[in-house]
């Protein structure tokens, strides 16, 4: 069995505990792919706590919940210096905090204030956390996943536009179908079923997809290379959120601010971990058509003009995709 035939078990595998939300349980394998942290949105009770912690299940290593709360201070996520004594006198002792695991999840992290949230920076862009001066690593594997309820609802902060830019990608869940609930009800009636039943073992038998395979998926994604017109495509688009009134003067009254340059090596990212999930050799159009919105979601800022009209960022991008011209098939060839 081959790499990407791993993959696919561990997409199978989610897939099978997400009933009716194909697209999140692709986003997800597509960020630890990328090496990238995730923030997943959507009203309570949509399974988006569910499908991170089952994308941990099947992936050898620890895993981490961090509950944000108004009460929750740096020091709970990151850890703390321990004073200790001893026969030569005091020292210190550095605690870990559970970041220091391979999947964190950061449930309802807009629950907490920005100064809070901020703690999650250090760890997901540099990987590390510096405590009292000194720095600490966290693990090779090592993915934030945040949950995030709606803004504006009763209790919850807004997320500062730096940290926001830390995620690679911003993933919705919305309501499933009916075919999809009534499966629903019956996954979690048979779990709780099995989960009731006196004196029986119930031994988990799934395929747990090892780091190395991560890893080897992320060294054969490294090879997947990117047309020049592609290339062009992809920054054509990213500018188009800079600069909206090339095109419009309805786009420039949507954008209040355009994405910046991580959005860029964002889109690169996931859409070459996309082709290869798809058995391509290199990225196509179709592929940054695919992934614009999962990375422009929270990277756009709308105008009021946006926001009194209840335009969507999604709109948003879909207004930027017909406009922008797609590459000529004579491009496409030279390239």
């Amino acid at each position: 069995m081959n790499i990407r035939q791993k993959i696919g078990e561990l997409q199978q595998s989610v897939a099978q505990e997400i009933i009716g939300q194909e697209e999140i349980v692709e986003r997800l394998v597509i960020g630890i792919l990328s090496n990238g942290n995730l923030l997943v949105e959507s009203l309570p009770g949509l399974a988006k706590t569910r499908a991170i912690k089952a994308l941990s299940k099947n992936i050898e290593g620890n895993f981490s919940r961090i509950q944000f709360t108004p009460d929750l201070v740096s020091g709970d996520i990151t850890g703390r210096e321990q004073l200790l004594e001893g026969n030569d006198g005091n020292m210190t002792q550095f605690i870990p905090g559970p970041i220091f695991n391979n999947i964190v999840l950061a449930d309802e992290v807009n629950r907490a204030p920005p100064k809070t949230q901020n703690a999650l920076l250090e760890a997901m862009e540099e990987r590390q956390v510096t405590v009292n001066g000194k720095t600490h690593k966290v693990p090779d594997l090592f993915m934030v996943m945040a949950t995030m309820n709606p803004a504006g609802q009763k209790g919850t902060f807004p997320m500062p536009e730096a940290q926001m830019d830390r995620f690679l990608m911003h993933v919705t869940v919305d309501y499933p179908d009916e075919a999809a609930e009534i499966d629903i009800i019956r996954l979690i009636r048979k779990e709780v079923s099995q989960e009731n039943k006196d004196g029986d073992i119930h031994k988990d038998t799934r395929k747990i997809t090892t780091q190395e395979t991560i890893f080897a998926a992320r060294r054969e994604i490294d090879q997947i290379t990117v047309p020049e017109y592609v290339e062009k495509y992809m920054v054509d688009l990213i500018f188009a959120t800079r600069y909206p009134q090339r095109y419009t003067y309805e786009l420039k009254s949507f954008i209040a601010f355009g994405a910046s340059p991580r959005a860029s090596l964002a889109l690169d990212r996931v859409c070459r971990s996309h082709a290869w999930m798809n058995g391509q050799k290199q990225v196509e159009l179709e592929n940054v058509e695919t992934m614009l919105s999962a990375v422009l979601r929270h990277r756009l800022i709308r105008g009021e003009r946006a926001i009194e009209h209840k335009i969507t960022t999604d709109d948003i991008c879909e207004e930027i995709l017909e406009l922008v011209p797609r590459p000529d098939t004579n491009a496409k060839m030279e390239a």
